[in-house]
């Protein structure tokens, strides 16, 4: 028989620290929680957040706060969250912006898409609208095209987010045509200034485009996805409007600070697993024709991987360099 080389007191000190995390897990949460979001209020992500705190709340009985740090094409709200403490009471609610698109739109991040967070969730997945004002000369896809052939670098557009910028610049690129980027902190200080007449036409995602469109602020030309969205049947795909091959989308996903104990990343997997399956969040995803899309912790990694790759090609596509 083998004796085992380690003292009572070692073994003691092992069973501890295997303990430990499960401890942490069986009491998390031990204060209120707070969800961070790279962009302003009322933008696809915060509508987003707020179902999903309402949700997670209920659940763990703490109060759950959303907190916009908008700016800076999402740094702010990565760099904070990626500086905070790794125990699950500070988590990052963002898109492919912060952690597949913007290491290819600019040469150097102030955080680590990869290293510095910790998956949890796959939350969802959408598509945005061309959208333009209602008294716009432009009433098709077509004739937004064609006033950009006939007046080169004169028509501009708005963007909130890379999702919303990559967009037009892809358009731009499979049009071949010349159009100018202004940029904004957030989707909806875009569409203000689209509604007032600053800016000629935006990409913007479902939740903060369509109840613009429904109330008659804006009208849209055209759907960024190979499909028709449910609650604007009537608008074409970009490729059905004559952009042949067209296609853009975004997603929503949940990240906590790397370091955070697995058993807390587990729970709150489930946690938002059943946030997402509430009836606030199914209709949520309804009304703005949006995909519910969970994942394991390890599949969003995959996933965050992959899409990494796609966002990189398409930003070549589209002959954006990085800044």
């Amino acid at each position: 028989m083998i004796r085992s080389l380690l003292s009572p007191f070692t073994l003691l000190l092992a069973a501890a620290s295997l303990a430990a995390p499960l401890a942490q897990a069986q009491d998390y949460p031990t204060k209120p929680i707070t969800l961070i979001v790279p962009f302003g209020p009322g933008s696809g992500t915060d509508q987003a957040a707020r179902v999903m705190a309402q949700g997670l709340g209920e659940e763990v009985k703490v109060p759950v706060v959303v907190e916009n740090k908008a700016g800076a094409s999402g740094f702010l709200a990565a760099q904070y969250v990626a500086k905070a403490a790794p125990d699950g009471h500070t988590l990052l609610i963002t898109t492919n912006t912060t952690q597949s698109a913007n290491e290819h739109l600019f040469k150097k991040l102030p955080y680590d898409p990869v290293k510095d967070f910790a998956p949890i969730t796959l939350l969802s997945k959408g598509h945005m609208l061309l959208l333009v004002r209602p008294d716009s000369p432009y009433k098709s896809v077509a004739d937004l095209l064609a006033a950009a052939r006939k007046s080169p670098g004169k028509l501009n557009f708005a963007s909130g987010s890379s999702s919303s910028r990559v967009a037009s610049e892809l358009l731009k690129q499979m049009a071949h045509v010349d159009m100018v980027n202004v940029p904004y902190k957030s989707n909806p200080l875009g569409i203000t200034d689209l509604i007032g007449g600053q800016v000629d036409f935006m990409f913007a995602d479902a939740p903060t485009a369509l109840p613009q469109v429904q109330g008659g602020k804006l009208r849209a030309l055209a759907a960024s996805g190979t499909k028709r969205l449910p609650a604007v049947p009537e608008v074409p795909t970009v490729a059905e409007a004559g952009v042949k091959g067209y296609d853009m989308s975004y997603w929503t996903a949940m990240y906590a600070p790397a370091g955070t104990p697995p058993a807390i990343i587990a729970r709150l997997n489930q946690l938002f697993a059943k946030a997402s399956g509430t009836e606030l969040s199914k209709s949520f995803q309804a009304r703005t024709s949006g995909e519910e899309a969970l994942s394991t912790p390890e599949g969003l990694a995959r996933f965050q991987a992959e899409e990494s790759k796609k966002w990189g090609q398409v930003i070549r596509a589209a002959g954006i360099q990085p800044e």
